[in-house]
């Protein structure tokens, strides 16, 4: 897993997951009828983009050191509502975008040995993209403390991400690793 991501802008990675959610008509049908209902799509697309938001925060935290408070402020002091290469995030949902990444942080030591335990015989989490290791911790959170939302839409989710910002190895690993975790918290 030392693939580099590949370098897209925000818009091309947004672009890329409303085209991906485009193309699953039949998918949206199949997910469950609760969800249809209690989450319009514009809802599922603030949720999309704030899970987004959330990997680019626990990157930034993994590789600045920053707090999260600090980064949860600075997103949406700055992110939020502000024009990024020609996105607005505004259609995030902020609060949920703000529970993944304090539920990550306050769950760390929980979240990466879940993480850990789906990792090849000999591999360790420091050895892992931390674009990757961002995706499979704000996955297992979701996995773990959100379970009012179907495993299928979060691993999809962050399958999308992985494929936004990767080739199709590391998607695939993001997939068997959160199908993983899946069965061991759910």
């Amino acid at each position: 897993m030392s693939e580099r991501p590949k370098l897209q802008s925000i818009k091309d990675v947004m672009d890329q997951l409303a085209a991906a959610e485009a193309a699953k008509p039949a998918a949206e049908e199949a997910r469950p009828a609760v969800e249809r209902q209690n989450m319009p799509k514009a809802g599922r697309r603030a949720r999309t983009i704030a899970r987004l938001a959330a990997v680019q925060a626990l990157y930034q935290m993994d590789i600045s050191g920053a707090g999260s408070e600090a980064v949860i402020r600075e997103f949406s002091d700055h992110r939020f509502d502000a024009a990024i290469e020609g996105e607005v995030l505004a259609e995030a949902d902020e609060a949920y975008f703000a529970d993944i990444v304090r539920g990550v942080v306050a769950n760390q030591v929980e979240i990466d040995r879940a993480v850990v335990r789906r990792l090849a015989e000999g591999w360790r989490l420091e050895r892992l993209d931390a674009t990757v290791r961002a995706i499979l911790r704000a996955g297992a959170w979701e996995l773990a403390h959100s379970p009012d939302v179907p495993l299928e839409v979060v691993i999809d989710e962050y399958v999308e991400l992985a494929k936004a910002f990767f080739d199709a190895a590391e998607a695939r690993f993001v997939n068997a690793a959160l199908d993983g975790i899946a069965r061991d918290v759910r």
